[in-house]
């Protein structure tokens, strides 16, 4: 069973009278422990593609399954339930919450799930110590680097324990020391957790990471290759 199966996947967006197709008739299956990357110049359609599978958006027409779940079918307290258990998100811009402090932010995903306050907290300490934030438990996101900031985001979304995480540009914003410790994380939480990534990505070093690499065009898929070798 795949993680994710897209069908016929179309999105327009529309601007007045002007049509922009993002997506036009994607088939994508995508299975569960691939570490996957979406690449392609700007508007090519994997950030759609992405925020699509997340239930960020709806497709115009065609169906997406997550865990043989169709989530054309849900509605949006449905969408928002699936998202806070299934799927982690990493963000190209953090998305942490500034008042909060690193442990907080972690922790904040445990809050939403019902996790009791003590669980939590342990939780929240092993996986940012996991992903090299000792000592820094209690900074904000003012007080820390770019990369930091980013190690709280992959924390923040693999704490819940997601069938599949989706990183949007997750190096983007980073150096390119920083952006090969991340990838380095990712890919050990990867193999020790069988964990599902899709990555959406301009960077060559994370298509060099990814172990299957889908180039799409103009909203369509126009090359889905595994790596030789991964």
């Amino acid at each position: 069973m795949a993680m994710v199966e897209c069908r016929r996947l179309r999105k327009i967006y529309r601007q007045g009278k002007l049509e922009v197709v993002a997506l036009d008739g994607i088939d994508l299956a995508i299975g569960k422990g691939e570490f996957a990357a979406l690449a392609g110049p700007s508007g090519s359609g994997k950030t759609t593609l992405l925020n699509l599978i997340g239930g960020l958006d709806r497709p115009d027409a065609g169906e997406i399954r997550l865990q043989n779940q169709l989530l054309n079918d849900l509605d949006q307290s449905q969408l928002a339930e699936l998202r806070l258990r299934q799927i982690g998100f990493v963000f190209q811009s953090f998305n942490l919450i500034p008042v909060l402090t690193a442990l907080e932010n972690v922790e904040f995903i445990l809050l939403l799930q019902g996790v009791a306050a003590g669980e939590r907290r342990e939780r929240a300490r092993t996986i940012l110590d996991d992903v090299g934030l000792q000592g820094l438990h209690g900074r904000r996101p003012a007080e820390l680097s770019g990369g930091q900031q980013q190690r709280v985001a992959v924390a923040r979304a693999i704490a819940s324990d997601p069938a599949i995480v989706l990183a949007d540009e997750p190096t983007a914003n980073l150096d390119s020391k920083t952006g090969q410790g991340l990838l380095e994380l990712m890919k050990e939480m990867n193999e020790k957790k069988q964990v599902t990534f899709i990555f959406s990505t301009h960077d060559r070093m994370v298509m060099d990471y990814a172990r299957r690499l889908i180039l799409l065009h103009d909203g369509r898929i126009a090359e889905d290759r595994a790596k030789a070798g991964k």
